[in-house]
């Protein structure tokens, strides 16, 4: 516990540092601009798959309109963030995850955004637009991308096997089981695994996977309390429930079902399912281009997530398009965020070869699986629409899902650890995250 202290107050002492930074950059005017004013910088994590996406997006918008853009796909984002921020210096347009937003705009790294400045703004729904909202209830972006994680599995194997997709926990341990042990590629080698985990500890992976178990089982990361104030809710018995169950069923003993190294594995490591050893994935549906081409489109399929105790609500994110606080180019800004959330500037970046950048539109008229022609991407769709939960986006997320990862991963780890007591003092920790953040009921 001492450790994620000392992690809280140096986080404290980043946003300490972020704020100074916000202050300067707006007593510096929103429209003095800084180098080539027809040029925007635009930053994206993105590796060179998706990267190639973009720089057709934004090659269509330079073509429509003259404003040029200077992309910059960075893959280590909030490190070489931190290091503009340090020095006054922010990209004019950032793209990236929606439960960053109140990182950001806690260390005033955003701009204000008044939904009204952008073209087409009406065709974003409400509850899309809702995810842009601040603790002090400004917004701070605008809706780029959906999503909800479904599960990946082996159609050819199910079929070898005798078995259909499964519906439930129960269900899906027992397919996890039988793609471990039934040798379900036919090479008479035990060399298959039955479930896909980046269940690191290492940039929060382990409470992003985990999120959508936790909410199947009933269970909250941190609770909304009213007036912009929250409480910690992983001492709830649901929370000690299924992470639990977590820990017996898919890591420890003769039971564990995921790959080697899965506790030590983060997204970019955890290729099993693409490689072809194994069976199943709970993941964004950013993959399913990816899985295409180094899988084949034949031997998987996209189903929704096994349903546990309380349902089969799984985790659901996306992106945002985020103004840089310094920067002076709002018209630029702006022209190209209305370019971005449109209808054309969408199918473009849902389309295409490579990596699809907008994998649920927030753009009201557009289908997912109409623009693919694919439907697989309804089963996301819906996933999204009826059965997902967001991290909440107002607070600093970032501290807290580090320490759910970092607690979470050493429950997995250590088999004959005591969960209630791990569950009571993370939830201490996170209570104190709430409380840096003047956030805490």
């Amino acid at each position: 516990m001492g450790d994620r202290r000392r992690s809280r107050r140096l986080a404290a002492g980043l946003v300490a540092t972020g704020l100074a930074f916000g202050t300067a950059a707006c007593g510096a005017g929103s429209d003095s601009a800084g180098g080539d004013p027809n040029t925007l910088e635009v930053w994206t994590r993105s590796n060179p798959d998706p990267a190639a996406t973009y720089e057709r997006v934004f090659a269509a918008f330079t073509k429509k309109t003259g404003i040029k853009i200077d992309y910059q796909p960075v893959i280590n984002f909030d490190q070489q963030l931190q290091s503009r921020a340090s020095t006054k210096d922010l990209p004019d347009v950032m793209i990236n995850d929606t439960a960053l937003m109140g990182s950001y705009q806690s260390q005033g790294l955003l701009k204000v955004i008044d939904p009204d400045s952008i073209a087409g703004h009406e065709q974003i729904t409400a509850q899309s637009w809702s995810s842009t909202v601040g603790i002090d209830g400004r917004h701070y972006g605008i809706p780029y991308s959906r999503q909800a994680q479904t599960l990946m599995i082996r159609k050819d194997w199910l079929v070898k096997l005798g078995l259909k997709a499964p519906t439930t926990w129960q269900e899906m341990l027992s397919v996890a089981k039988a793609f471990a042990t039934r040798d379900p590629d036919g090479d008479g080698k035990a060399d298959t695994y039955g479930m896909v985990v980046p269940g690191s500890a290492q940039n929060g992976y382990a409470a992003w996977w985990g999120a959508s178990f936790l909410w199947q089982g009933g269970a909250k990361i941190v609770e909304p309390e009213g007036k912009g104030t929250y409480r910690a809710a992983m001492d709830s018995a649901a929370a000690v429930d299924t992470v639990t169950w977590m820990k017996d069923n898919l890591f420890c003993g003769d039971n564990a079902v995921t790959q080697p190294g899965a506790l030590t594995a983060v997204t970019s490591t955890a290729t099993n399912f693409q490689d072809g050893n194994a069976g199943m994935y709970l993941t964004g549906p950013y993959n399913i281009a990816t899985f295409d081409q180094t899988l084949g489109k034949d031997k998987y399929e996209v189903v929704p997530a096994p349903a546990g105790p309380a349902g089969g609500d799984v985790l659901a994110d996306g992106e945002n398009i985020y103004f840089g606080a310094r920067t002076g180019k709002t018209k630029q800004e702006q022209a190209l965020a209305a370019f971005l959330v449109s209808a054309e500037g969408q199918r473009l970046a849902m389309t295409g070869e490579n990596q699809p950048v907008v994998r649920i539109p927030v753009n009201s008229t557009l289908d997912a699986a109409t623009v693919r022609d694919d439907p697989r991407w309804s089963v996301v769709q819906k996933a999204y629409e009826d059965a997902s939960q967001q991290f909440p986006n107002a607070p600093d997320f970032a501290p807290i899902k580090q320490d759910t990862a970092d607690s979470l991963n050493a429950i997995f780890t250590y088999c004959g650890s005591d969960v209630r007591s791990q569950l009571d003092e993370l939830n201490e920790t996170l209570d104190g995250d709430l409380k840096d953040q003047d956030l805490l009921k």
